[in-house]
């Protein structure tokens, strides 16, 4: 079992995001041993960039607190082998594909598995383009998760049949951000991935935030992601964000462990 498999392994999973460094390394080590011990299964950390695409207002402004505050990839991997002196929760980059290629593929992924990143999410590499790191990733224990968009289902489940790790299901079209209503067909999305990859766990993002909207989606999914909502809290209350973090994650996790039996 891999250490992603084990986020699923004890039921429905909490996926916890925040931006590497924002508002600082060691407040990033410090919220994501938080969230880990509150009940988080596995924790997203976004690699800082400067043009995150795929991210809504919230991320974006984390995004440039963080690069303003000096955080660096090389940073980002100091940032994981301090935090794995303390716990195993899985850890999984989310980064746009131009810090992995100018870092390097082969050396970025040697570096993931010597200090322990489980997983990446590159949101701005197609599928059809994956295998420009799926080798490197693989060879060196990475599991590169795809994501899936509510389109057709043809390419639903060419994506599930050749997933790793977990299948990343974009809840809404657009970009991150939190929303008051979740109307895309979860439960669809996740019957037709299972139709070819029945073993493969189901996790959905974009726009959860209330513990009724988490509640709901794992009646269907495997596990809720939620990200906006998190950085949110980081934003409003910075290196002080420590406890409202902790008592947010736990709301969230009895939220989908005990309202979706």
């Amino acid at each position: 079992m891999s250490n992603i498999d084990k986020a699923f392994s004890g039921g429905k999973a909490f996926i916890a995001f925040l931006t590497g460094g924002d508002p600082s390394m060691e407040s990033s080590r410090e919220f994501i041993l938080r969230m880990a011990r509150a009940g988080a299964d596995l924790i997203e950390i976004g690699v800082p960039f400067s043009d995150p695409i795929a991210e809504g207002p919230v991320i974006q402004a984390a995004n440039i607190r963080a690069l303003g505050n000096g955080a660096s990839v090389e940073g980002l991997f100091a940032l994981v082998k301090a935090v794995r002196l303390e716990t195993d929760v899985p850890l999984v980059f989310l980064s746009y594909f131009n810090p992995v290629f100018r870092f390097g593929c082969e050396r970025f992924f040697a570096r993931c598995k010597a200090v322990g990143v489980d997983g990446i999410i590159i949101p701005d590499l197609p599928f059809e383009e994956a295998d420009e790191v799926r080798p490197a990733a693989r060879a060196n224990g990475v599991d590169v998760i795809s994501l899936v968009a509510p389109t057709s289902q043809a390419r639903i489940k060419e994506i599930a049949r050749n997933a790793d790790g977990f299948l990343y299901i974009v809840s809404s079209l657009g970009v991150t951000g939190v929303r008051s209503e979740i109307t895309t067909d979860v439960r669809g999305i996740v019957e037709t991935a299972k139709e070819c990859a029945p073993a493969l766990p189901c996790a959905v993002g974009f726009g959860i935030n209330t513990p009724a909207q988490a509640a709901e989606i794992a009646r269907h999914a495997d596990g809720v992601i939620v990200g906006s909502a998190i950085v949110k809290i980081i934003a409003e209350h910075g290196a002080g964000a420590g406890e409202r973090l902790s008592a947010y994650v736990r709301e969230m996790k009895a939220a989908i462990r005990q309202l979706a039996l």
